[in-house]
């Protein structure tokens, strides 16, 4: 049943050949089997999942079930949810249980999926690799020795190893696509306000994006429709219609417009640049037409991210004081202790270090300098992609710079991991919709092949991911000891 996709299992569901207590059980027990070598969850909700699936069962047999009924789903374990131990990778909330669901956890249960378990994360969405999470680092199902990428690598692994079929992500700088492309995995970050972040927690508030990691464009279709819409309690949430996904699928791609991004392919590692010149190839046989297209400031997107982003994790993660929730030090001397002793154990380094210089590019005397230089740059990068967007349909190129790495080969320079979100960082800077689909591998290593949208174009980007899916066979690679 894990080979199956999503749809795959939505449709033998339906059909009763198996049912929401079987899937459940099967998936419970490769997480028990092949989760400790992967630690890419956090917390397994057993019980809890197998009393959805109980109700999930009873509503697919009296014909009220939801459009996800009875299909298996792990959450990153920065989205809250009710009762269930909420840590964002961090020790500061080790000990903290949600009091209510995130929208995005509401709407998927109100479609009737069965949570399996929270995923592993960098502490706090912070990191490219997934080696900053307190829980320890996660290992990649492609080779062991290699980092799944990051934030979301928890999210990335419990996939890829099929200990799910799907998985809930957030996407700051890239931390849904990057991971994507190094466990060749469908990666999905839709428009900044097309899917709710209430419940979230907030890294950059401005950039922090929900999406999800599945095997194709048409799960990621599937579960969209549901999680996507306005949302009254989240003020960045943009009211407008939400279209129907999976029935724009198949729409023809013969006239699509495909601009070349011009600045991601220069420097480009020679395999990774002829595989992502097949994956056009197959493009231009389904009748699309490739433009080359700049963006000059894209290049500038690296700095002015390390600005911003840190910017507004240090006035986020303000509230983690020891006072009301979270990790709290052993008998404090006075106040001022009590914040310095709490903070100071409760983050972790890369935590530590955005914070001090996010609250320094804030300060009287540097933020012109730096904040607001970064915010009118900012701007400038996302003009550049308007005007592209007037040139042609979608913008390509590839995900990541270089295939999985070894864990631990650059947890020791902040700047080398930084760059592993080159390619990634632009879509978030502009708000843009944006994923990555495995087009190829290089010595048994994913690689992903980026797509970048105009907003709200998520319809178009599944679409052109869907078109390609259709014509190759990437998407159905299982890593070795994971069939």
């Amino acid at each position: 049943m894990h080979r199956l996709t999503l749809a795959e299992l939505n449709e033998g569901l339906r059909a009763r050949r198996f049912s929401s207590v079987e899937l459940t059980k099967h998936f419970l027990a490769r997480i028990e089997r092949l989760n400790p070598a992967l630690n890419a969850l956090i917390t397994v909700t057993g019980d809890q999942a197998l009393a959805a699936a109980q109700r999930a069962d009873q509503q697919l047999a009296s014909g009220e079930a939801g459009a996800l009924a009875g299909l298996p789903l792990v959450h990153k374990d920065i989205f809250c949810t009710d009762g269930v131990l909420t840590t964002c990778g961090s020790r500061m909330l080790s000990n903290f249980v949600a009091p209510y669901d995130a929208t995005i956890v509401e709407r998927l249960s109100q479609a009737g999926v069965v949570m399996l378990g929270k995923a592993n994360m960098d502490e706090f969405a912070m990191g490219s690799s997934n080696e900053t999470s307190y829980y320890g680092p996660v290992k990649n199902p492609w080779d062991l020795k290699k980092v799944p990428g990051g934030s979301s690598g928890g999210s990335a692994a419990v996939v890829a190893g099929r200990l799910a079929p799907v998985a809930t992500a957030t996407d700051t700088g890239g931390s849904i696509r990057q991971p994507a492309a190094l466990t060749g995995l469908t990666g999905l970050k839709p428009t900044y306000g097309r899917v709710s972040r209430y419940g979230m927690i907030a890294f950059a508030s401005s950039l922090d994006q929900a999406g999800t990691l599945t095997f194709t464009a048409k799960d990621a279709a599937l579960v969209l429709r549901d999680m996507a819409g306005f949302d009254p309690r989240d003020s960045t949430s943009v009211d407008t219609p939400v279209p129907d996904y999976v029935a724009a699928l198949d729409q023809p791609l013969a006239g699509l417009k495909i601009g070349l991004l011009k600045e991601f392919f220069e420097g480009l590692e020679a395999a990774t640049a002829q595989l992502i010149r097949e994956a056009l190839q197959v493009y231009e046989r389904l009748g699309a037409k490739l433009i080359e297209v700049s963006l000059p400031n894209l290049p500038l997107s690296v700095p002015t991210y390390y600005v911003v982003a840190p910017a507004e994790c240090s006035s986020n993660l303000s509230r983690f004081d020891g006072v009301r929730f979270g990790h709290r030090c052993e008998n404090p001397k006075d106040l001022l202790d009590l914040y310095k002793r709490s903070r100071g154990e409760g983050f972790g380094a890369e935590v530590k270090r955005r914070i001090m210089t996010g609250t320094y590019v804030l300060s009287a005397g540097y933020y012109d300098a730096y904040y607001l230089r970064a915010q009118k740059v900012r701007r400038l990068i996302t003009d550049d992609f308007a005007r592209a967007f007037q040139q042609v349909d979608v913008l390509m190129g590839p995900t990541s710079p270089t295939t999985a790495f070894d864990i631990g080969a650059k947890v020791d320079d902040p700047i080398t991991m930084y760059l592993n979100d080159i390619y990634t960082i632009g879509a978030n800077l502009a708000g843009l919709p944006a994923m990555s689909i495995p087009c190829g591998s290089i010595g048994g290593l994913p690689v992903g092949l980026q797509i970048i949208g105009p907003h709200f174009g998520e319809a178009k980007l599944l679409n052109v991911a869907h078109g390609y899916q259709n014509e190759t066979l990437w998407h159905r690679d299982i890593p070795k000891g994971y069939e």
